[in-house]
């Protein structure tokens, strides 16, 4: 069945208007209004963090009731709160959560390529184009395109304007389509059995994750990579904008309740080549990521985190961080997860309720910090 295109530039408007008070404190806080330096967002059972990316000081702590998950905005500045009801948007960079948020059924996975910003709602199969760099002071003027049927899915608008998006509905989820800027279908693969998750690569190349492999979209076509298993599922990838080369996690066991995998997969795009490199430790979803120069980096539930070279599919250097962990049986328990943002990359310690900076090349720790509460997940911007 096709897809039913709903593209209707829209202005979103929050409902909530902000009383001016004209206190002496609202005054000092005009004249001089808080900026955090490269501002860290993590969330706990109950609240946001925003720390000091520098310091890992603790700058702020808002509560935020329910389990939230938080994503760059792309604008430098801003990060989305996913919450019950929708993106919240969290200006980091003064350490406050707003009240403007884009209304979305399950709020999902959010991406950012391209200088725009695209929001999945799972729960409507809504998909929500914005430019952020015209968030703060109210929510942007957006664009809207919806799937034929709800489902957990991803969105990502290219920089000619064609959106590739998720096929799928309740029952199944089996590939991806790509619109024109006019939002015609000129491309469509419907051989990635639970599709999951994306990537960009160089040279606008964006994969998408498969049970058997992944989708590689470029040049107005997809190419199906299959895994060396009959099920092989990569649902979690990491790209870098200047390589061809994608980090992936692994699956081999379909009957697991929950597998803990010490594979990961390495795909080149350019070739149509995936290898896989056994790590020698499991991980989870949140420890995938890549470094400033676009090697991978797996944080283990050894405790370390490992440097892949990409190119060889090889671990060049292991960091020992924390002390060896085990997955919790359910996803939205906290567990480790790492953030790069340029040299650094940030680790998160649930069970010691600590954060580390680390220097990527070096692997010494810069900064921590003490938390009174356990952290989940982390963003920064």
């Amino acid at each position: 069945m096709r897809t039913r295109t709903l593209w209707t530039p829209a202005l979103i408007s929050t409902g909530l208007v902000l009383a001016a008070c004209g206190g002496p404190a609202d005054e000092a806080a005009e004249a001089d209004p808080l900026e955090v330096e490269n501002a860290l967002v993590a969330t706990y059972d109950g609240g946001v963090y925003v720390l000091d990316g520098d310091t890992l000081e603790v700058v702020a702590d808002l509560p935020l009731e329910g389990f939230n998950r938080v994503n760059p905005a792309g604008d430098g500045r801003h990060v989305l709160v996913s919450t019950a009801t929708g993106f919240r948007v969290l200006d980091a960079t003064a350490a406050a959560l707003s009240d403007d948020e884009f209304a979305a059924a399950e709020a999902g996975h959010v991406v950012n390529h391209a200088g725009v910003t695209v929001l999945f709602a799972d729960g409507s199969g809504e998909v929500t184009l914005f430019d952020p760099q015209d968030l703060g002071g109210g929510l942007p003027e957006t664009k809207t395109f919806t799937t034929e049927h709800p489902h957990h899915g991803v969105a990502v608008e290219l920089a000619n304007g064609e959106l590739l998006v998720t096929l799928g509905d309740e029952e199944s989820r089996p590939g991806a389509q790509v619109l024109d800027a006019e939002r015609n279908e000129i491309a469509r693969s419907e051989e990635c059995p639970g599709v999951h998750g994306e990537s960009a690569a160089m040279d606008e190349t964006i994969v998408v994750g498969c049970e058997d492999g992944v989708l590689v979209y470029r040049d107005g076509a997809f190419t199906k990579i299959d895994s060396p298993d009959e099920y092989g599922r990569i649902g979690n990838s990491r790209g870098h904008e200047d390589s061809p080369y994608v980090l992936g996690d692994y699956k081999s066991d379909p009957e697991a309740e929950l597998e803990r995998p010490t594979r990961v997969s390495v795909i080149d795009t350019a070739t149509g080549e995936l290898t896989l490199l056994d790590v020698g430790t499991s991980y989870t979803f949140r420890s995938l990521a890549r470094g400033p120069g676009g090697e991978g980096l797996l944080l283990g539930t050894d405790g370390a985190l490992h440097v892949i070279d990409m190119e060889h599919a090889a671990v060049t250097a292991s960091y020992p961080v924390l002390d060896a962990w085990e997955e919790p049986l359910e996803w939205q328990e906290a567990r480790p997860a790492v953030f790069v943002r340029g040299d650094t990359a940030y680790v998160s310690d649930p069970a010691a309720q600590k954060i580390y900076a680390l220097d990527v090349a070096t692997g010494e720790i810069t900064a921590e910090t003490d938390l009174q509460h356990a952290p989940n997940e982390m963003t920064g911007v």
